[in-house]
């Protein structure tokens, strides 16, 4: 079976140690975010993974093997790292086609790349002449060309507008059902929840996270419901007897942290409590993220650190 593996990474660049002692493990049928501040330690771990750079120590693994030993590697790992890459005089079918002659790869593969990328269209054009939507997509039709059981994005959703957002995200998940590993970086926390199965967070070269979604939502941030009713004082002094201490907003309607609807709702009936509104305050990625990460980042803004502190 067809996985990534990292194995205690090492990457030193003089005294800086960009990625250190970094282990996991990318499974096919799902989609990986790949997250961390800048300066986590991402791209050079994604270098590494695609031969771009060497370790220091640790192995960097695709299928058991690494990048550099794959006779026809477009047929094996399809990759974008960097949409501007492309040689902007050639016409996009070309420099398709370059790559696919190559590696081996059919002929008739460059015309359906380019199809499922929306490119067909504008085939003939010279690559200089496109946005960084139509680069974007470019890349994107480059990872695809061979066909391959890894597929690794950086930043995919970089200068697309909407519709290429959405269809970057079916894409990538319509290549974990088919069986493949895709593995993808990016700081849109809110577009990585929409398409992440699973996430791999680094924070200054370390592993901080290696875990599914949502039980990475669930394990930093204490779930919280939302409620309206008509006996509020009644409903408050009910809750605070079972161990939960709801405020009321200025809206009128409660909050209480730490609880879930399965739990306050029977307490409701039971007392005959009247409830108007009842719903889970769903956390985000990205609050999640923000908590991990907190001191993690080798940049950040005062406004954003005077923030934090308050």
């Amino acid at each position: 079976m067809t996985r990534i593996d990292v194995q205690e990474l090492c990457k030193e660049y003089g005294t800086t140690r960009a990625v250190d002692r970094l282990t996991f493990g990318v499974r096919p049928g799902r989609v990986t975010g790949f997250l961390g501040p800048n300066g986590a330690g991402k791209s050079t771990t994604m270098r590494i993974l695609l031969g771009l750079d060497r370790p220091t120590s640790g192995t960097a693994l695709i299928g058991g093997r690494r990048y550099t030993e794959l006779a026809e590697p477009l047929r094996e790992v399809g990759a974008l790292l960097d949409a501007q890459a492309a040689h902007g005089s050639r016409t996009a079918r070309n420099h398709l086609l370059a790559l696919a002659v190559s590696n081996r790869i059919p002929v008739r593969r460059v015309d359906e790349v380019l199809e499922e990328a929306g490119l067909a269209g504008v085939a003939g054009r010279r690559i200089k002449t496109f946005s960084l939507g139509m680069r974007q997509r470019l890349g994107i039709a480059a990872a695809l060309l061979g066909d391959p059981a890894v597929v690794i994005l950086d930043e995919p959703s970089n200068g697309l507008d909407p519709e290429g957002i959405i269809w970057t995200r079916e894409l990538m998940r319509s290549l974990a059902r088919e069986g493949r590993v895709v593995l993808v970086s990016s700081h849109l926390m809110n577009e990585t929840a929409s398409f992440a199965d699973h996430l791999v967070v680094l924070g200054r070269g370390r592993l901080l996270a290696d875990t599914p979604m949502r039980g990475f939502i669930d394990s930093r941030i204490r779930p919280k419901v939302r409620l309206r009713t008509t006996e509020g004082p009644r409903l408050r002094a009910v809750l605070l007897g079972k161990g939960f201490d709801p405020v009321q907003g200025e809206d009128g309607c409660w909050t209480v942290d730490g609880a879930r609807v399965e739990e306050i709702g029977p307490i409701a009936a039971h007392e005959g409590i009247p409830v108007l509104e009842l719903t889970n305050v769903e956390a985000t990625l990205e609050q999640a993220y923000l908590d991990l990460t907190a001191g993690e980042a080798e940049y950040s803004s005062a406004r954003a650190t005077l923030t934090q502190e308050v």
